[in-house]
Protein backbone atom coordinates (compact mmCIF):
# COMPACT_ATOMS: atom_id res chain seq x y z
CA UNK A 1 0.00 0.00 0.00
CA UNK A 2 1.24 3.45 -0.88
CA UNK A 3 1.46 6.01 1.87
CA UNK A 4 0.41 9.62 1.64
CA UNK A 5 3.09 12.23 2.16
CA UNK A 6 2.62 15.91 2.87
CA UNK A 7 2.11 17.70 -0.44
CA UNK A 8 2.17 21.40 -1.09
CA UNK A 9 0.76 22.81 -4.30
CA UNK A 10 2.36 26.05 -5.40
CA UNK A 11 2.88 28.10 -8.53
CA UNK A 12 5.79 26.87 -10.59
CA UNK A 13 8.81 29.10 -11.15
CA UNK A 14 11.59 29.18 -13.71
CA UNK A 15 13.77 27.30 -11.21
CA UNK A 16 11.42 24.29 -11.53
CA UNK A 17 12.35 23.72 -15.17
CA UNK A 18 14.97 20.96 -14.61
CA UNK A 19 12.44 18.82 -12.68
CA UNK A 20 9.52 19.73 -14.95
CA UNK A 21 11.19 18.89 -18.27
CA UNK A 22 11.28 15.10 -17.75
CA UNK A 23 7.57 15.16 -16.86
CA UNK A 24 6.74 17.12 -20.01
CA UNK A 25 8.72 14.64 -22.10
CA UNK A 26 6.86 11.76 -20.48
CA UNK A 27 3.51 13.43 -21.29
CA UNK A 28 4.68 13.99 -24.86
CA UNK A 29 6.07 17.18 -26.37
CA UNK A 30 6.36 18.43 -29.92
CA UNK A 31 9.48 18.62 -31.96
CA UNK A 32 12.31 20.92 -31.12
CA UNK A 33 15.01 21.23 -28.53
CA UNK A 34 14.33 21.55 -24.83
CA UNK A 35 15.24 25.25 -25.00
CA UNK A 36 12.17 26.02 -27.14
CA UNK A 37 9.93 24.32 -24.59
CA UNK A 38 11.70 26.11 -21.73
CA UNK A 39 11.13 29.48 -23.40
CA UNK A 40 7.42 28.67 -23.85
CA UNK A 41 7.22 27.63 -20.18
CA UNK A 42 8.77 30.93 -19.08
CA UNK A 43 6.34 32.91 -21.27
CA UNK A 44 3.34 31.08 -19.85
CA UNK A 45 4.58 31.63 -16.30
CA UNK A 46 4.26 35.36 -16.93
CA UNK A 47 0.80 35.09 -18.53
CA UNK A 48 -2.03 35.64 -15.99
CA UNK A 49 -4.39 33.52 -18.11
CA UNK A 50 -2.37 30.44 -17.18
CA UNK A 51 -2.02 28.52 -13.93
CA UNK A 52 1.13 26.40 -13.85
CA UNK A 53 1.10 24.57 -10.54
CA UNK A 54 3.42 22.04 -8.99
CA UNK A 55 2.88 19.36 -6.36
CA UNK A 56 5.89 19.41 -4.06
CA UNK A 57 6.77 16.82 -1.46
CA UNK A 58 9.80 16.12 0.68
CA UNK A 59 11.88 15.17 -2.35
CA UNK A 60 10.84 18.02 -4.61
CA UNK A 61 8.52 18.41 -7.57
CA UNK A 62 6.40 15.32 -8.06
CA UNK A 63 3.74 16.54 -10.46
CA UNK A 64 2.30 19.52 -12.26
CA UNK A 65 -0.90 20.93 -13.68
CA UNK A 66 -1.38 23.44 -16.48
CA UNK A 67 -4.70 25.26 -16.89
CA UNK A 68 -5.75 28.12 -19.14
CA UNK A 69 -8.50 30.69 -18.66
CA UNK A 70 -10.09 31.13 -22.07
CA UNK A 71 -11.45 34.53 -21.07
CA UNK A 72 -14.88 36.01 -21.56
CA UNK A 73 -17.09 34.79 -24.38
CA UNK A 74 -17.88 37.31 -27.11
CA UNK A 75 -21.67 36.98 -26.70
CA UNK A 76 -22.15 35.85 -23.09
CA UNK A 77 -19.23 37.46 -21.32
CA UNK A 78 -18.35 35.53 -18.17
CA UNK A 79 -21.63 33.58 -17.97
CA UNK A 80 -20.01 30.57 -19.67
CA UNK A 81 -16.34 31.43 -19.16
CA UNK A 82 -14.26 28.25 -19.22
CA UNK A 83 -10.92 27.21 -17.82
CA UNK A 84 -9.31 24.30 -19.63
CA UNK A 85 -7.14 21.87 -17.75
CA UNK A 86 -4.51 21.00 -20.35
CA UNK A 87 -2.25 18.78 -18.25
CA UNK A 88 -2.32 17.05 -14.90
CA UNK A 89 0.68 14.79 -14.45
CA UNK A 90 2.14 12.99 -11.46
CA UNK A 91 5.42 11.13 -11.67
CA UNK A 92 4.85 7.36 -11.68
CA UNK A 93 6.75 6.95 -8.39
CA UNK A 94 4.41 9.48 -6.72
CA UNK A 95 1.05 8.20 -7.96
CA UNK A 96 -1.52 7.07 -5.43
CA UNK A 97 -0.23 9.38 -2.71
CA UNK A 98 -2.54 12.38 -3.13
CA UNK A 99 -0.56 14.62 -5.50
CA UNK A 100 -3.09 14.35 -8.35
CA UNK A 101 -5.99 15.04 -6.03
CA UNK A 102 -4.17 18.06 -4.56
CA UNK A 103 -3.35 19.42 -8.02
CA UNK A 104 -6.94 19.06 -9.25
CA UNK A 105 -8.23 20.78 -6.11
CA UNK A 106 -5.79 23.67 -6.62
CA UNK A 107 -6.74 24.03 -10.29
CA UNK A 108 -10.43 23.96 -9.34
CA UNK A 109 -9.88 26.69 -6.76
CA UNK A 110 -7.96 28.82 -9.26
CA UNK A 111 -10.66 28.31 -11.90
CA UNK A 112 -13.53 29.05 -9.51
CA UNK A 113 -12.13 32.52 -8.94
CA UNK A 114 -12.40 33.39 -12.62
CA UNK A 115 -14.71 31.09 -14.61
CA UNK A 116 -18.03 29.27 -14.64
CA UNK A 117 -16.68 25.94 -15.95
CA UNK A 118 -13.60 23.79 -15.67
CA UNK A 119 -13.22 21.26 -18.48
CA UNK A 120 -10.71 18.70 -19.69
CA UNK A 121 -10.37 15.52 -21.69
CA UNK A 122 -8.73 12.40 -20.30
CA UNK A 123 -7.68 9.17 -21.93
CA UNK A 124 -10.38 6.59 -21.22
CA UNK A 125 -7.99 3.95 -19.85
CA UNK A 126 -4.94 5.88 -18.62
CA UNK A 127 -6.46 8.94 -16.93
CA UNK A 128 -10.27 8.89 -16.82
CA UNK A 129 -10.42 6.30 -14.00
CA UNK A 130 -8.53 8.73 -11.74
CA UNK A 131 -11.13 11.48 -12.29
CA UNK A 132 -13.99 8.99 -11.94
CA UNK A 133 -12.65 7.90 -8.54
CA UNK A 134 -12.94 11.55 -7.52
CA UNK A 135 -16.60 11.58 -8.55
CA UNK A 136 -16.32 13.19 -12.00
CA UNK A 137 -18.05 11.74 -15.01
CA UNK A 138 -16.81 12.04 -18.59
CA UNK A 139 -19.10 12.54 -21.53
CA UNK A 140 -18.45 11.28 -25.07
CA UNK A 141 -16.63 13.65 -27.38
CA UNK A 142 -15.49 13.47 -31.03
CA UNK A 143 -12.36 11.60 -29.92
CA UNK A 144 -13.97 8.47 -28.46
CA UNK A 145 -10.94 7.51 -26.37
CA UNK A 146 -10.95 10.89 -24.60
CA UNK A 147 -14.16 11.63 -22.69
CA UNK A 148 -14.80 15.26 -21.78
CA UNK A 149 -15.15 16.20 -18.15
CA UNK A 150 -16.99 19.40 -17.28
CA UNK A 151 -17.39 20.87 -13.81
CA UNK A 152 -19.90 23.65 -13.26
CA UNK A 153 -18.21 25.94 -10.75
CA UNK A 154 -21.35 28.00 -10.25
CA UNK A 155 -22.07 31.63 -11.09
CA UNK A 156 -19.27 34.11 -10.58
Amino acid sequence: MLYRVPITVRELTGADWPRLWPMLRDMGVGDGPAEIHRERFLLLLADPRWALLGAVGDDGLGGYAAAQDHGPHLRSGDAHRTVRLHDLYVRPDRRGRGAGRALLAAVSEWAAGRARHLEWQAHRERAAPFYERLGHRGDPCPQPDYPTFLVDLGPR
